[in-house]
């Protein structure tokens, strides 16, 4: 069987899950069903994502996904760094970061209901222990936030231990050998040698989480409104596929742009490795 052959099943699958589906939205996108039956250009439904009320919704959803973003970056370089650096056990580590991701998604956002309800098990333990307030963060933007970086912290964590864990030994002994100390050698040489798994992972962070929509239904109840929900209300409630699919294309050109910029930034700090 030659080489092409073997592509076919995915070129196959590229073009009944990815193509079509596009080729789908741009059409809804820029159409309308007249009075006669028949569907019309228009640019109606585009013009409408401008409006105030969804510029907003596109604001806070990239706020709050940047928001996650950094809260993932901040807690999972140490942790990477720190996974990098153990000789025994990492394995075992790194299973147990990925060990969530293993259940489905929903399960795991779920699972956070319990634990952040006014009688849960937080605020139990909280109880249990004298203190006399309680957390209700709940259906509020904390909670959203707290449930995209449980979620995807593993996307940050991941990419950023790989090049750590790959990173050359022997140019950290050879900066040493020169009088560096600890401090200087992690921000001449280890961070700067670790920006392509840095970069990878907002990628993987920002992205997801500026789409998502289970996140805000679950842990934000009908409180807090991002991009994703109008998305799927459009299509399963308002049954407006014209101006869900406008939406979704807005949406693509904001995740094209970020992909650009971080791809841009990628080349100009000589990073190696990076997703694209």
């Amino acid at each position: 069987m030659k080489r092409k052959q073997l592509a076919y099943p995915f070129v196959i699958w590229v073009a009944l899950f990815t193509v079509i589906p596009l080729c789908l939205i741009f059409y809804y996108a820029f159409v309308e069903l007249n009075s006669t039956g028949d569907y019309t250009f228009t640019l109606a439904y585009l013009k409408k994502c401008f409006d105030p009320l969804y510029v907003k919704v596109f604001a806070k959803s990239i706020w709050l996904a940047l928001i996650s973003t950094v809260f993932c970056l901040v807690i999972g370089y140490p942790a990477a760094y720190i996974l990098s650096r153990l000789q025994t056990q990492s394995n075992i580590w790194i299973m147990l970061i990925v060990l969530p991701m293993w259940m489905n998604f929903l399960l795991r956002t779920y699972s956070w209901l319990s634990l952040l309800e006014k009688n849960g098990i937080l605020n139990n333990f909280i109880g249990m222990l004298g203190f006399n307030f309680r957390i209700n963060i709940l259906y509020t933007e904390y909670a959203v936030v707290l449930g995209m970086v449980y979620n995807f912290l593993p996307f940050m964590i991941l990419p950023i231990y790989t090049v750590l864990k790959k990173m050359d030994q022997h140019i950290i002994e050879a900066a040493h050998d020169l009088g560096a100390n600890k401090i200087v050698v992690f921000r001449k040489v280890i961070f700067p040698l670790s920006l392509s798994g840095v970069i990878s992972g907002i990628a993987m962070v920002f992205m997801p989480a500026v789409t998502t929509f289970v996140v805000p239904s679950i842990l934000g109840g009908n409180q807090v409104r991002l991009i994703g929900n109008v998305i799927e209300q459009q299509f399963l409630q308002a049954d407006n596929w014209y101006f869900g699919s406008s939406l979704s294309i807005v949406l693509m050109v904001i995740i094209l742009l970020s992909m650009g910029i971080i791809t841009k930034y990628e080349k100009e700090e000589g990073g190696v490795g990076g997703l694209w």
